[in-house]
């Protein structure tokens, strides 16, 4: 990658996945001398949406030691197999096919979730808040920051910052974004309840306000080819990113994507929402964004 995106999208990937893209945003800056926090829009979901409220608070990305920046990135890459690639280009042929997929597969995914989502507890395990990281006076939704959430009782995607949004501060629309349930409560906002927003999709990059000749830069850590998911759950997972890249590409977008490498998804482990071993992750996701 060359010059900096327009549109940046950040998907979901709990702490770890927190961990490995702020570290390969940061690899790429150093590399390419650019800046994410100038982009026109910032899409993000779940822990994308912190990694994203970050950037437009203009907080600096974080860096590894200087030890770990020198090391070199890892060289064995990403190597889709055979069937991967076919299912690649099919998608791309499909392309002009995907909105109206992603917009007809839309009422029937809002009950399902609706229904299911009726049924999780109104608390949970854990505590989120926002607050105090992101105070509206340094992080608020300036028309370039989009938040994606999934309300609770009518099973639909919400993006707030968007125009038809609800209003709510970049707080109260993280904690939405990030409240994966039985380990976080719903968030309420305006009388209603919302949960995380990679239950509707791992990227929402089919939300990205994207326009012909836009250039597209969507890093996902549950797609990759490599892990941390099961062979079935990873590749359902990784259809659902190359169906929104097909529908972006529809609209004369030029989209590339990100997931962990080898050495990357080896350093996230099993666990997406595991603290242990940031340091590892934000390393080899600095080697990652170092060498793209």
């Amino acid at each position: 990658m060359q010059t900096r995106p327009d549109i940046l999208v950040l998907g979901g990937g709990g702490r770890q996945g927190d961990a490995w893209m702020t570290g390969v945003l940061a690899g790429l800056e150093d590399a390419r001398g650019i800046s994410f926090a100038a982009c026109d829009y910032l899409v993000g979901t779940s822990a994308g949406s912190i990694v994203a409220a970050r950037l437009i608070s203009g907080r600096r990305l974080r860096r590894p030691t200087a030890e770990v920046a020198a090391a070199e990135p890892d060289p064995g890459g990403q190597v889709p197999p055979l069937a991967e690639t076919l299912a690649e280009a099919a998608l791309r042929l499909a392309a002009p096919l995907a909105a109206a997929g992603l917009r007809f597969g839309a009422l029937p995914g809002e009950l399902a979730r609706g229904t299911a989502l009726a049924l999780m507890p109104g608390s949970g395990r854990e505590t989120l808040d926002f607050t105090a990281a992101f105070p509206p006076e340094t992080a608020r939704f300036d028309g370039r920051l989009r938040v994606a959430a999934v309300d609770r009782r009518a099973g639909r995607r919400v993006v707030f910052g968007s125009p038809e949004a609800p209003e709510a501060t970049v707080a109260e629309a993280l904690r939405a974004s990030c409240a994966l349930p039985l380990i976080f409560g719903p968030a309420r906002i305006g009388g209603r309840d919302y949960f995380d927003g990679a239950l509707w999709s791992p990227t929402n990059a089919d939300a990205a306000p994207a326009t012909s000749g836009a250039q597209v830069l969507i890093l996902a850590p549950m797609a990759s080819l490599h892990g941390p998911f099961i062979a079935p759950l990873r590749t359902a997972t990784r259809a659902a990113m190359l169906l929104e890249v097909a529908s972006l590409r529809a609209r004369g977008a030029q989209v590339r994507t990100v997931t962990p490498d080898r050495a990357c998804a080896a350093a996230i482990g099993g666990d997406l929402m595991a603290d242990t071993d940031l340091d590892l992750t934000h390393a080899a996701g600095y080697a990652q964004g170092l060498g793209l």
